[in-house]
């Protein structure tokens, strides 16, 4: 028989637009002769839903789109993740649940057993896990169905007490295994995707189809990429990446193969990273019913790469970049600014900011009398910015677009209510060193981001001769320790194990530590590393770190 993959992008707790595309999706694949059709994880009403899965509406709709839906399941069994009720008064209300639907009702209903609350994930939070697995079978085909965490076998969610999911549907000896997720996107969460299907294959001897949402959600991105895995281990069928897409594969007596030629894609790290973010700034903006986007655009590599990104992900005719130069602004980082707008058709103003900090510093000078100027009177300029561009996205409805990086989030080189002004945190969870390979790969085909904003020192230039390397060591260190410290979790002692200077590791650390008040009240970050900041990283913000 023929089954389909059907990889949608799906928007939280949009009924109406979900519905319809699930039904489309049902039509098309039964045009196709298809007599299954798989969906991803909680696709009715959305994922993550979060604190919506208390909702008493939102459920009610989530119970009304899975009966719509079971009306055009015609002749075709459809697969498909939604929350629904748990009777038993003494768990939690709800399951995390993959519903079989067919000629207009509710046919089996498969429960997810572990439940993920590490990292990004909070599942605990709202669903009871199952305690009971069993295959079901649809036309003599015993199917072993199961919901994303309970294939991995590997029980983070702290629910041990739940068992191992595969391990009990194995020992029914099921023809075929379908497996239904919400994995998030990072940079190297595809190979060990990717590895543990292929464990599960081997153990089982059967074929795996895999469904994956599509899509971002504010910081979660979706990458896609569904996967169909034969009896031996080969992938046959893989959907797109970053993309919807529905596919048709053939199953029969427990093998199964593509009914189109595929070839196994080389992923460039850098490419997927750059693909992801477009994904995530694009969803941000359509999903909230945004058009329009301002920055502030100042010459130097991230402004620069946000720019860039936006007018690819937006259009250019949608961004409007804001230069706002000061007493310290070089001549060669206003005509990079130019020279990126030219490059990329995107509407600019130039709004000096001379006489606005000199205003504040004239305000003030009663009160810091006698005090040497520093950072106080750097931070006024990068704060005058950030209220000239609240200012433009209050008066024209522009969604002011952040532009730190990961680094300078880390360390907490940035200004509150300053250059930390935004709504979406466009790079955040890009390392400084890993933007210079961004902004090279942006200009793969001709140059968009100039040359010179690649290739000199980079400077806050709040004031003379400012260098970055004043007060942090080269990027390409710190990022190295930074990623030691933050996305593996290494403790001081085990970096410096790795050779690194004592002094350099402790200041790094410290800095980290001491940045977390900003973090706290930084915008959200689109999340394609292992460890963003953010939900994924929740840290007390007032602790004693030893």
């Amino acid at each position: 028989m023929k089954i389909a993959l059907a990889q949608l992008n799906y928007h939280i707790g949009n009924f109406s637009s979900n519905t319809a595309k699930i039904i489309t999706a049902i039509e098309n694949a039964r045009a196709q002769q298809a007599e299954i059709i798989v969906f991803s994880e909680l696709a009715i009403g959305g994922y993550p839903a979060k604190d919506l899965l208390q909702n008493a509406t939102f459920l009610k709709q989530c119970s009304e789109s899975i009966t719509t839906i079971a009306s055009h399941c015609q002749d075709i069994l459809c697969i498909i993740g939604a929350p629904v009720p748990n009777t038993d008064p003494e768990g939690k209300a709800l399951y995390n649940a993959a519903v079989c639907l067919e000629n207009g009702k509710i046919t089996h209903i498969s429960k997810k057993g572990l439940l993920p609350n590490y990292d990004v994930f909070d599942e605990y939070r709202y669903f009871e896990p199952s305690r009971k697995f069993a295959c079901f079978t649809y036309k003599k085909t015993k199917i072993a169905l199961t919901i994303c965490e309970d294939l991995w076998d590997d029980d983070q969610g702290n629910n041990s007490y739940v068992g191992d999911p595969m391990s009990e549907l194995l020992q029914e000896n099921p023809d075929l295994l379908i497996n239904i997720a919400a994995s998030p996107f990072s940079y190297v969460h595809y190979q060990d995707r990717v590895a543990v299907l292929k464990a599960q294959v081997a153990k089982a001897k059967r074929p795996l189809i895999y469904v994956n949402q599509v899509g971002a959600h504010m910081d979660i991105i979706f990458d896609g990429r569904s996967l169909a895995i034969d009896e031996n281990g080969a992938i046959c069928c893989e959907l797109k990446k970053f993309e919807e897409d529905l596919q048709i594969i053939e199953y029969r007596d427990q093998t199964i193969k593509a009914t189109t030629a595929f070839t196994v894609p080389q992923d460039q790290q850098i490419e997927l990273i750059h693909d992801a973010l477009l994904l995530g700034l694009r969803d941000y903006f359509h999903k909230s019913g945004f058009k329009k986007a301002v920055l502030g655009l100042s010459g130097g590599l991230d402004s620069a790469l946000v720019a860039a990104l936006a007018c690819e992900a937006l259009g250019s005719e949608n961004v409007l970049a804001i230069l706002l130069p000061s007493i310290y602004s070089s001549d060669h980082s206003i005509q990079d600014a130019l020279d990126l707008v030219k490059n990329t058709n995107c509407a600019h103003h130039i709004i000096p900011i001379k006489d606005i900090t000199k205003a504040y510093e004239t305000t003030l000078a009663p009160f810091f009398e006698g005090q040497q100027a520093g950072v106080a009177e750097e931070n006024i300029q990068a704060r005058t910015r950030g209220t000239l561009l609240m200012a433009i996205s209050n008066k024209f409805g522009h969604i002011v677009l952040n532009t730190s990086n990961k680094s300078e989030a880390a360390v907490g080189y940035g200004t509150l209510y300053g250059d930390m002004a935004g709504s979406i945190s466009v790079i955040g969870d890009v390392y400084k060193s890993k933007a210079y390979d961004l902004a090279r790969y942006i200009n793969r085909n001709k140059e968009i981001i100039p040359s010179n904003t690649i290739e000199k020192a980079p400077s806050a230039e709040l004031r003379p001769d400012q260098k970055d390397s004043d007060s942090l060591p080269p990027y390409d260190l710190l990022d190295e320790i930074l990623f030691l410290y933050i996305e593996k979790q290494k403790s001081k002692e085990e970096i410096l194990a790795q050779g690194y200077d004592l002094n350099i590791v402790e200041k790094i650390i410290k800095l980290v530590n001491n940045a977390e008040f900003k973090r706290f009240q930084a915008p959200p970050i689109l999340r394609i590393s292992p460890k963003a900041f953010g939900p994924g990283r929740s840290m007390p913000l007032v602790a004693f770190y030893q």
